[in-house]
């Protein structure tokens, strides 16, 4: 059976660098934690992250006790209405415990020493990320938003960061192997190859608290432009918005954290006789972002480490759909490798 200490051991597969700016995956600690799920609220992290609505696959099923107990967090819009109607084991159970001010978040960042503070509410979250930012700004602490709510992308939010000296990755995680960055790809080999892209759609299906919450289409305004922006980016020419549809599908149950995407391109090659590529992409969608999210947490104390503040532009535009500034992966890679280095990162992202 394998234990935390061993994968961490044998993690060098599955992440893009085992070392950035002298950080191994081991050397990360979870310092603090919130929830609002009263059966995770309260109980070490290495015993919540197995509670339910965790539906993945686990690949380390013995977690040391991190000493680090979760509490409650603060619910705002985190929480949306329809999740109610469903059995328990596939949605939050909101805690009645005290919820907590700003001003209590800020002294627990502090009081833990905390480096890099990340962000995985619920898409949707306006208000409650929006709080947890506050947070980061106040207690000086890295701020690395997963999600597709417009933070680090949006010129006040930034400025505010840069103007504090904190550093900020965002916005919405691109995962390891994930629809987006296929669907990226595949945009841009088409460009390359001289391929006319006429049109594009992108279907996916899941069953976690993820996919659950994204049943709710109100949710879903910033999902949707930032996964369309992120493969608009990289076209040749941007596509009408009738010729172009990404997004959610829907709500399957038994797929649990199984994300399965349906992706289909209809473009003209030579002499304008018509193409089409589908592909069918099966990922299980909690690793798939993991191991991007170890990047990302030692990039965030990296630029910290070196006194940057505001955006980390490589960073957010290798690790993230909607960046404040979009690249092209390949261009992307080049840059997060030079801030890796130290070498003209800002210069590379500027270009």
């Amino acid at each position: 059976m394998l234990k935390l200490h061993d994968f961490c051991n044998r993690a060098h597969f599955g992440l893009t660098h085992w070392e950035i700016g002298g950080y191994r995956p081991c050397d990360i600690h979870v310092a603090a934690a919130w929830d609002i799920d009263r059966r995770k609220v309260g109980r070490d992290v290495a015993e919540a992250i197995f509670a339910k609505p965790n539906c993945t696959q686990a690949f380390c099923r013995e977690v040391d006790a991190t000493g680090v107990a979760v509490e409650m967090g603060r619910m705002l819009d985190g929480f949306a209405d329809h999740m109610a109607d469903y059995p328990d084991d596939r949605t939050f159970l909101p805690a009645d415990a005290p919820e907590p001010s700003k001003q209590d978040v800020v002294d627990r960042l502090r009081a833990a020493k905390v480096d890099v503070l990340m962000n995985y509410l619920p898409v949707g979250s306006q208000q409650a990320t929006e709080f947890y930012a506050e947070c980061a700004l106040e207690a000086g602490v890295a701020f690395v938003n997963n999600i597709p709510v417009f933070i680090a992308s949006d010129p006040v939010w930034a400025e505010r960061f840069e103007a504090a000296g904190v550093p900020i990755i965002g916005d919405d995680i691109k995962a390891q192997l994930g629809a987006t960055i296929v669907h990226r790809v595949l945009t841009d080999l088409f460009a390359k190859r001289g391929v006319k892209l006429d049109r594009t759609y992108q279907l996916n299906t899941g069953g976690n608290t993820d996919f659950l919450n994204m049943s709710n289409r109100a949710r879903l305004k910033s999902k949707k432009i930032s996964k369309t922006e992120a493969v608009q980016s990289v076209a040749e020419s941007r596509l009408e918005d009738e010729n172009i549809h990404i997004g959610p599908s829907d709500y399957v149950a038994w797929q649990n954290d199984n994300k399965v995407c349906f992706l289909r391109m209809e473009g003209q090659l030579f002499g304008g006789v018509p193409m089409n590529l589908e592909l069918r992409l099966s990922v299980e969608d909690s690793p798939n972002s993991a191991g991007v999210a170890i990047d990302m947490i030692r990039c965030a104390k990296l630029a910290a480490d070196r006194g940057l503040s505001g955006p980390i532009h490589p960073a957010a535009a290798y690790f993230c759909k909607h960046p404040p500034q979009q690249m092209t992966d390949d261009r992307a890679h080049e840059a997060v490798e030079a801030f890796i280095r130290g070498e003209s990162a800002v210069a590379l992202a500027a270009e």
